[in-house]
């Protein structure tokens, strides 16, 4: 494998970190973050002290003259909204909502990054049947890269939750970027929302407590190392009517398995839906209060979710509940993203062989 200085990235669209902690963790070095949420950017600062963290509006950035110069990274990141294509999958220059995506093709332009990766929802790849994610790869193509696509399903990588993301890989070998095998593909060998945070007590607990009980299981065991205790662990009190109602549905169940007058109170399909303590976790939200904890009437804490999503416990978020959860909810699971850069760097040392010969 190549030192861990030998391939450096930006993160852009950075949110509080999830895909430069995952990356990180492969042996990639960030270089730079750039994200125009202050909380987040605390957040992710207060974990990566070393890298340079910028609050910026990437639909307004210029690299050339807002960033200060930065030898060209190995790799750029990012999640760049795409609404701002046409229903032909042709870009309207004039949509506003385009402006966060022309910022990402604007940093990959300027740069010239040997990779790139960008993430995104599933069904972008199917959205005007597929018109608009063939116009993206055409623009990309231009540039003078190989772009490769796959829906991924982060339980599949030892993350305790069914959540997919669309990953776009770009290459300027030539060759296709080749996706990382799943280490954790059958059901049997996926982490359970019990295995990954029953170790969690019903009650809030101050930041910085000491842990309440001895951990469950190897993932446990894994998510504990090198804290220094619990945080963001505050519990939300439900009133009484939420608190009977949650009490109705079972492990694993949803509105269904309540009374005929009780199914209507939440009209979105995913409400009163509980986690299964024998499965992964359903997509974890942003704290839209839908989805509660398998055994305690309740959401999960801002620390369960981020179990959830494979942060570890040394990792400290900031600002306000809300925005906590908000940041943990929308980032990229760093185990997901771990096994991504593995591959890349698997690449990009059979690449760096091949040169050489």
């Amino acid at each position: 494998m190549p030192k861990k200085s030998s391939i450096s990235f930006i993160d852009l669209f950075s949110g509080c970190g999830g895909m430069s902690l995952g990356l990180r963790a492969a042996g990639l070095s960030p270089v730079l973050a750039i994200d125009n949420c202050i909380d987040a950017l605390k957040t992710f600062r207060d974990n990566e002290p070393d890298v340079t963290a910028l609050n910026l509006d990437l639909g307004e950035c210029d690299p050339s003259s807002d960033v200060s110069p930065q030898e060209a990274p190995t790799l750029i990141v990012g999640g760049p909204p795409c609404q701002g294509f046409s229903i032909s999958g042709k870009r309207n220059p004039n949509d506003p909502r385009n402006r966060l995506y022309q910022g990402f093709v604007k940093f990959v332009s300027y740069y010239q990054p040997q990779y790139f990766i960008m993430e995104n929802v599933p069904n972008m790849a199917s959205i005007s049947g597929g018109r608009i994610l063939a116009s993206i790869i055409e623009e990309f193509e231009g540039l003078g890269y190989s772009v490769t696509y796959r829906t991924l399903l982060a339980s599949d990588y030892g993350v305790p939750q069914n959540r997919r993301r669309l990953i776009l890989v770009g290459t300027r070998s030539g060759s296709l970027f080749e996706f990382p095998s799943p280490s954790t593909p059958e059901l049997e060998d996926k982490i359970t929302t019990a295995q990954a945070i029953s170790d969690l007590p019903p009650f809030s607990l101050e930041d910085g407590a000491d842990y309440q009980m001895p951990a469950d299981s190897k993932y446990q065991k894994e998510i504990r190392r090198d804290s220094r205790g619990i945080w963001n662990h505050q519990v939300t009190n439900h009133t009484a009517d939420t608190v009977s109602t949650i009490a109705l549905v079972p492990d694993g169940g949803n509105y269904k398995d309540l009374p005929e007058h009780l199914r209507g109170t939440r009209r979105v399909n995913i409400a009163w839906t509980r986690y299964s303590s024998s499965r992964p976790s359903l997509t974890i939200d942003t704290g839209h209060r839908h989805h509660f904890h398998y055994r305690f009437n309740r959401i999960p804490t801002v620390r369960e979710s981020a179990r959830l999503q494979s942060f570890p416990d040394r990792f400290l978020f900031s600002g306000s509940k809300t925005s906590q959860y908000r940041q943990v909810g929308n980032a990229v699971p760093p185990k997901l993203a771990q096994a991504i850069g593995e591959a890349i760097c698997k690449a990009f040392y059979t690449n760096s062989v091949r040169a050489i010969a």
